[in-house]
């Protein structure tokens, strides 16, 4: 997959032009009875992680209420062409921003084909950053990040903490910025989340890690 530069100035158009058409009110909730069995398959291990992994070891206090609530819309992509790839990215875009957040209060966009590289992954990444900055909408939405071979940087590639990011599939989370703001006001050392979070991956030790997470090995 190639991202070139010289796509940004198009990308920018485009980008602004369809993000800000006439928002879309009061959609649905997500049912993963409207997806091929093969995307099912890919919510529903999705589902698992956040159940057994990311709220199951309370690695993020916040996801708890919304998972229980059904405000989560989970957007599969087999694309890999770079026009597919930003008409999706701009397409939920519009879906979460469009919505009510009472309905989806954030949405996870995964990604089935050509992202197992998470270079790769992360080149998708600076992407959408991009476009969400040109599209002038860094004061509404965040993108958050997961990838099945989740790599902080600077870290030994052994380490544990790795896990607090890997996912079964390449995901980018939209979090709604409005939202973040209010949870972090009551949260007095939001750095301490991380520091428990490879606390607690530690004392579980890699065996039942990896038993968690084995897409992540």
């Amino acid at each position: 997959m190639v991202l070139a530069s010289e796509k940004n100035e198009n990308m920018s158009r485009t980008g602004s032009e369809l993000v800000k058409q006439e928002r879309i009110y009061r959609i649905n909730k997500f049912d993963p009875k409207t997806l091929s069995i093969a995307h099912q398959d890919v919510v529903n291990n999705t589902r698992r992680w956040l159940e057994e992994m990311v709220v199951g070891l309370n690695l993020c206090p916040f996801s708890s209420s919304v998972i229980a609530r059904d405000q989560v819309f989970y957007a599969v992509c087999d694309a890999t062409d770079d026009a597919q790839l930003k008409l999706f990215f701009v397409a939920e875009l519009q879906r979460l921003l469009g919505t009510n957040e009472n309905d989806i209060a954030t949405s996870l966009l995964m990604f089935t084909k050509g992202l197992g590289d998470f270079g790769d992954y992360l080149d998708l990444l600076e992407w959408f950053e991009q476009l969400l900055d040109q599209a002038e909408l860094t004061e509404h939405v965040q993108l958050a990040s997961f990838h099945p071979q989740y790599q902080f940087e600077g870290v030994d590639a052994d380490d544990l903490s790795h896990f607090t990011n890997r996912s079964p599939y390449p995901t980018i989370h939209l979090l709604r910025q409005d939202q973040m703001t209010k949870v972090l006001a009551h949260v007095s050392d939001p750095e301490k989340i991380y520091i428990d979070n490879i606390k607690t991956l530690n004392k579980l030790g890699r065996q039942q890690v990896e038993a968690l997470c084995p897409w992540g090995r």
